[in-house]
């Protein structure tokens, strides 16, 4: 190395040490284009190398599953092992998936252990790092149903946590309403384990519920809110709609990714499309990128 380049490049670094960590560590920070792939079961059902392959081309590059079956140990009709190798082969990935976990509100220990441990299995050779509870059937949406449910939220997590896994309680509206003077939310984040059980948050049902922002539910549990669901809501009926198409302003309600805990995001959009499936989640992820992605 020659003087000047070595003045040069003492320069950059003398330069570099004045700027505040902060501003270094965001400049770093960057989170994949991901989407919930119950978005698109169609195309999944339908071919799902093919969907995978349409979806990279849009600039998604990471998914959250859905629909694994313990019993075949399949998703998509694949092994883990088959489908990691598929996303692999693509230079894509899998982060988290919503699991069949919320049908053993009345199975036993035993049941559910074997259950949760097929989804381990399976979440583990795939690369998920999240397993998430995915919804509360309406004949739990009660004070003694929700107390059930934490009591299994945490026997779950503890056991996911012990593999090594996380586990994450996905919200809908629902949880918003109260149950014996607090809200299903405030439940699952009081009566839980913050170690055990980590929060999905789907923005879509937070302003559907208008009960509570999500800037102010995420002061309820900073850093426990590791996983985000970004979607529209029609302006007139209120249903999914295309991202910038409906009433979410997301550059006014989105909290701060570093103060929820952020670790993956997902666009979703569970149906009401403007043509199909496919076309609205292109027309969700161009709109993010130009709209939204700078924010997170």
């Amino acid at each position: 190395m020659n003087r000047r380049t070595f003045l040069k490049q003492s320069g950059k670094l003398s330069a570099l040490s004045f700027l505040p960590l902060s501003s270094i560590a965001s400049s770093q920070q960057r989170f994949k284009l991901g989407l919930q792939l119950y978005t698109v079961r169609d195309a999944m059902e339908k071919n799902p190398v093919q969907a995978l392959k349409s979806l990279k081309a849009m600039g998604y590059e990471d998914f959250e599953t859905y629909g694994y079956n313990t019993e075949s140990k399949t998703y998509y009709g694949y092994s883990p092992q088959e489908f990691k190798d598929i996303l692999g082969d693509l230079g894509l990935s899998s982060s988290s998936g919503h699991y069949g976990v919320n049908n053993l509100m009345e199975s036993s220990d035993d049941e559910v252990n074997r259950y949760v441990d097929s989804c381990i299995e399976g979440a583990t050779i795939l690369g998920d790092k999240y397993i998430v509870y995915p919804s509360l059937r309406e004949a739990y949406r009660n004070a003694s149903g929700f107390a059930n449910l934490v009591r299994r939220l945490n026997k779950m997590g503890e056991r996911i946590h012990k593999a090594g896994l996380g586990f994450a309680y996905h919200n809908f509206g629902y949880d918003f309403d109260l149950y014996d003077d607090r809200s299903g939310m405030d439940w699952v984040i009081q009566e839980t384990d913050p170690d055990w059980v980590k929060l999905q948050v789907d923005f879509y049902w937070v302003m559907h519920a208008n009960k509570i922002s999500p800037k102010a539910l995420i002061n309820k549990a900073p850093g426990r809110f590791k996983l985000w669901h970004i979607k529209d809501m029609h302006k007139v009926s209120r249903d999914y709609t295309e991202l910038g198409n409906g009433s979410i302003d997301y550059t006014k309600i989105l909290p701060d990714a570093k103060h929820s805990g952020l670790e993956y995001y997902y666009i979703e959009q569970g149906g009401n499309f403007a043509v199909n499936s496919m076309e609205s989640v292109e027309e969700s992820a161009r709109f993010l990128k130009k709209k939204i992605q700078h924010l997170i």
